[in-house]
């Protein structure tokens, strides 16, 4: 699953259109929703750390898990205090030191997981580390997305300091989109370095989610269309889904 190993430089620049402070608000708002408003929570695939700072900003303690030590290096070095613990990890197998509130997990972590299999094994230490009645929240994109909207395309970006070119393709029959990225950095006045990286992605369903969610013994609560806020149809391209623990009780 390593990846991001030469995109970590430049990740936040190039990045810079993601909605990152819109996409927290929509967390907390669900967190507060159920009961969650401070307490510990863990972020899976937290990357430089741009919802782990702002959730903790907004009164959570957070733990950061990612495997790709270069992403989590750029998280340590922007953070304003050492209030937030990383950990590099793979999410099929993070250990936490005991339970959370809450797990959370954006931009499409999910994706990277291309086996049921190991969706499951996640799910199932997720579930481990909630608290009774923890929450669960995470995105991914769909299959329509992949398929749809992206497709065979190639994306290119200059910026003042680096560039990168974006060549996009999925396979329709193994439901695995591929993104090679091409970036040039700017080290020096007249002097770009090159790095090449490959990710593979996999597009699932909603019906697929929600059975590896019961597999791994979580209780699925709702589904939310990312850029709507509202029901999932067809041409969603990206899906929120809240689920809850199941299976501890709670003490009397």
């Amino acid at each position: 699953m390593a990846s991001y190993e030469s995109f970590a430089k430049v990740y936040d620049e190039l990045m810079d259109n993601v909605p990152y402070d819109t996409w927290t608000e929509h967390l907390i708002r669900d967190l507060k929703e159920y009961g969650i408003t401070d307490g510990l929570i863990c972020e899976l695939g937290c990357g430089t750390g741009n919802v782990t700072t702002r959730l903790s900003k907004a009164g959570y303690d957070m733990i950061g898990v990612d495997d790709a030590e270069e992403m989590l290096s750029v998280a340590r070095e922007k953070q304003d205090s050492s209030e937030v613990l990383y950990l590099q990890q793979d999410m099929r197998s993070f250990e936490l030191y005991g339970t959370v509130r809450a797990v959370v997990s954006i931009c499409d972590c999910m994706n990277y997981l291309l086996e049921e299999e190991d969706l499951l094994k996640t799910f199932q230490l997720v579930n481990n580390y909630l608290d009774p009645d923890g929450i669960f929240i995470f995105d991914f994109n769909t299959i329509y997305k992949y398929k749809e909207v992206m497709g065979d395309t190639v994306i290119a970006e200059n910026r003042e300091d680096c560039s990168f070119i974006w060549e996009n393709y999925y396979d329709v029959e193994e439901e695995i989109n591929e993104y090679d990225l091409t970036i040039f950095v700017q080290t020096q006045e007249d002097l770009f370095q090159r790095f090449t990286e490959t990710h593979l992605q996999r597009g699932y369903t909603l019906a697929q989610m929600q059975e590896i969610l019961q597999k791994a013994g979580l209780v699925f609560l709702k589904a939310i269309d990312v850029d709507t806020q509202g029901e999932v149809t067809e041409q969603t391209e990206r899906i929120c889904i809240i689920a809850r623990e199941h299976g501890k009780r709670k003490e009397a």
